[in-house]
């Protein structure tokens, strides 16, 4: 397992989002060399966790348990063949673009390795939105995507360091519940009948998520 390529983007203007200032950071490009990784602060007020990198809309991206958002170069690589089109490292709006990761498979609260300094770990899935369809020019983008169910993952950093392209990925530990990023994604969009499996997942679910399982399970169990 390998990360073939850390990206980054800068705020642009663009038609498609409903940001207020009508900017996003969606569209992301590899980097040349190392990039310093370290969590960005709370949401709203935080935006990315990757230096040189931005958020064009802390309102519903980046903060803290939002740092880094990783997809899986084989996701990307079937996506292509669906779409018919070209999909280069970042396309998807990635900060991390993995090789022989099961990145929608992780557990919620896996901890992965990525060279020698840093150490994330995994909090939820990517849901779509009217930016991320707007970015690939895709119709029905958000529906169809939902409904793949394999949605990338976003992680929080737990050690802050540098990381570059061709970095080892090692998973460190994995959790001894079965909540996948895929699970939590089904469960907050298409399938809410399955919130309740999420408070398995405890604390290392993203703070959102895990209200959102707790409301349900309070609204329906009593």
């Amino acid at each position: 397992m390998k990360l073939l390529s850390v990206n980054l983007g800068r705020p642009r203007p663009v038609p498609y989002t409903d940001q207020p200032q009508g900017l996003t950071a969606i569209h992301k490009r590899p980097a040349d060399g190392p990039v310093r990784v370290a969590a960005p602060g709370p949401k709203g007020v935080g935006g990315s966790g990757l230096a040189g990198d931005s958020v064009g809309d802390k309102r519903h991206h980046g903060g803290d348990d939002q740092a880094v958002y990783a997809v899986a170069r084989e996701d990307l690589d079937a996506w292509a063949r669906e779409l018919g089109r070209t999909l280069v490292n970042g396309s998807f709006g990635e900060n991390l673009t993995t090789d022989g990761l099961d990145v929608s498979g992780a557990l919620i609260g896996e901890r992965w390795r990525i060279g020698t300094e840093v150490l994330l770990e995994v909090t939820c899935g990517r849901i779509p939105c009217r930016t991320f369809q707007g970015h690939l020019g895709e119709r029905g983008w958000v529906r169809r995507f939902t409904r793949k169910g394999a949605p990338g993952a976003y992680l929080r950093v737990i050690e802050p360091g540098e990381i570059q392209a061709g970095d080892p990925i090692e998973i460190v530990h994995r959790p001894e519940h079965e909540v996948t990023v895929a699970l939590q994604f089904r469960a907050v969009t298409t399938e809410r009948e399955l919130l309740p499996r999420l408070l398995a997942a405890g604390s290392a679910l993203h703070p959102e998520s895990l209200e959102q399982a707790r409301k349900y399970v309070a609204t329906y169990a009593s």
